[in-house]
């Protein structure tokens, strides 16, 4: 039996907690944080997510919370146009093996967080900010050394476990700035009520909203692209701000727009895909080794995905870890590279203008159900994420 370091107690840090144990390890989650808990609203998760949380086992517990969207619906934000949709029912479902649904970030975590308490094999530290690392061991900025036979950075964006091994400097800026608000469903006209991921794409900008929440509240997102010269995380910002920022979609945008309260704001940041994130026995997993702009839907399930491989790859004895790590490496950072540069290149569907806008308009409406489905296939439609060929 191995002894784990996970370092972070986000979404990736947990669910790789239950993937490692699964194959008789034990796993400490070291978390920086006072108490393990997330912040957040909406999470989309395409049928790879849910086959990644069903080779966890918790497929089925996630899925009694969460909303099982009917499309994707894309809407030129300025003249209400809806341009195309992506169904996903019927013929997606059968095709992709599972539905698409939408989630409450907090809702998933929890679910992960209390499978985690009730497994014996899973000590969760909260108020342990790791420092730095030493082969399968880290150090705590109180100078204890937490010991192991492999450490995991699952530490996110800013991971300190990436720092030392990469030395990368500092996540790229976007420039673009996101509003988010969760308000109740109650206070969305019903005309409005659509089961669906809607997005209108604007100047500049562009208005996602779903449902999430087993349907009690409407989740809302709006990016602007104002070139933002610093990253910041979090900061409120008024309703009358956010109206005015985005004053140039049309009627139906506004007035679900006009019924955000409470908004706070983000700048997106990401980083370029890089080809190694092992150091011997310590592997970087999730936002640490990938982080993407949110565009494609995809960060959550990558690092699900990240977990199932990881897990399996470790039903090894420790001996064989560093080995294991660089063949979960090269399986998949090719994937994630593409991710990643696949939310970057997106920006150029949500916010052209004029004629550019016209232009794409005209593109995505000339493509059938299942044009739409061949272009997600190679994204939605992994299964297994190459654990059987590695086993």
């Amino acid at each position: 039996m191995a002894r784990i370091v996970i370092v972070g107690g986000g979404i990736g840090g947990l669910a790789t907690a239950l993937s490692v144990v699964r194959y008789g390890h034990q796993a400490i989650v070291l978390e920086r944080s006072p108490e393990f808990a997330e912040l957040g609203a909406g999470i989309q998760l395409a049928p790879n997510g849910i086959h990644a949380l069903d080779r966890l086992g918790l497929g089925e517990l996630v899925g009694a919370s969460a909303v099982y969207i009917d499309e994707l619906r894309f809407m030129d934000g300025v003249t209400g146009e809806h341009v195309t949709s992506m169904p996903l029912t019927g013929e997606y479902r059968e095709r992709f093996g599972n539905p698409y649904v939408v989630v409450h970030r907090g809702d998933l975590y929890r679910q992960l967080l209390t499978v985690c308490q009730e497994s014996d094999a899973i000590m969760l530290r909260a108020n342990s900010f790791v420092v730095g690392y030493r082969e399968a061991t880290v150090e705590l900025d109180t100078g204890e050394v937490v010991a192991g036979d492999a450490v995991i950075g699952a530490d996110g964006i800013h991971s300190v476990i990436r720092r030392q091994m990469l030395d990368d400097g500092e996540p790229r800026n976007s420039g673009i700035t996101v509003y988010r608000a969760i308000i109740p469903m109650e206070t969305v006209p019903e005309e409005l009520r659509w089961n669906t991921v809607t997005w209108w794409a604007g100047p500049h900008c562009h208005f996602v909203h779903y449902p999430i929440a087993g349907g009690r509240f409407l989740n809302l997102a709006a990016s602007f692209d104002d070139h933002a010269p610093t990253p910041f995380s979090g900061v409120p910002v008024s309703a009358d701000r956010v109206r005015r920022t985005f004053a140039m979609l049309g009627e139906t945008p506004q007035r679900l727009l006009d019924l955000g309260t409470d908004w706070k704001s983000w700048v997106l940041v990401d980083r370029d895909p890089v080809d190694d994130w092992t150091d011997g026995r310590v592997v970087l997993m999730g936002d640490a080794a990938h982080p993407m702009l949110h565009y494609a839907a995809q960060g959550a399930c990558q690092a699900l995905e990240d977990a199932v491989v990881l897990g399996e790859l470790l039903d090894c004895p420790a001996t064989e870890f560093a080995q294991r790590f660089e063949k979960y490496n090269a399986q998949r950072r090719e994937r994630t590279a593409r991710v990643q540069l696949v939310a970057r290149e997106s920006i150029r569907l949500w916010h052209p203008a004029g004629p550019d806008a016209l232009a794409r308009n005209r593109m995505l409406g000339a493509m059938s159900a299942s044009d739409l489905h061949d272009h997600v296939a190679w994204m939605h439609g992994e299964r297994d994420f190459g654990v059987e060929e590695l086993a």
